[in-house]
């Protein structure tokens, strides 16, 4: 049975069509370096970063651990360790966050190289270049932007962190 699509005048579209959306590696990465942003006095824990955003630990961890290994992150261990931005926020690119969590850009399979790339009319076919421009465009935009200006209606954000964590019954931090 096809399904709405949201912001698309009301077409509906049929099943077995995915939609397009980055991966959730990325967005908790985002978000993660979103509220180290917000908390940029202190530093946080995977725990506590989890629970503001009502998201899974294990798998935040995982994140967590890769923003550290590209240098977005630091970690402290230790009594009074934790998680700090490795660099201020206006340093952080978007565009250089999503490169290094997002996976694979093959957006079709003729952007694959050898074997991988099945598609018979790859060689003459004008899509590649279509989307490969798309691709390109997307991440520019991306990489005009900062974790800095993510942080900007800093007000507002921690003025939510600070309502969940009251209904939660934690103190914020």
């Amino acid at each position: 049975m096809p399904r709405a699509v949201p912001g698309d005048g009301g077409r509906e579209k049929p099943d077995g069509v995915a939609d397009m959306q980055v991966t959730q590696y990325s967005d908790y990465a985002l978000r993660t370096l979103i509220y180290l942003g917000l908390n940029g006095d202190r530093r946080c824990t995977a725990r506590e970063i989890a629970d503001a955003y009502g998201i899974s630990e294990n798998h935040l961890t995982k994140v967590i651990h890769r923003l550290g290994r590209e240098g977005f992150v630091a970690t402290i261990r230790g009594r009074n360790g934790g998680l700090e931005l490795a660099m201020p926020p206006g340093e952080i690119g978007l565009g250089d966050v999503f490169r290094a969590t997002e996976g694979s850009f093959e957006l079709v399979e003729c952007f694959a190289d050898g074997e991988r790339n099945g598609c018979p009319i790859s060689g003459p076919c004008v899509l590649t270049h279509v989307l490969e421009a798309a691709l390109d465009a997307f991440l520019g935009v991306l990489d005009r932007h900062t974790l800095e200006d993510l942080l900007r209606p800093r007000d507002a954000l921690k003025l939510i962190f600070a309502a969940r964590a009251a209904r939660a019954g934690t103190p914020p931090e």
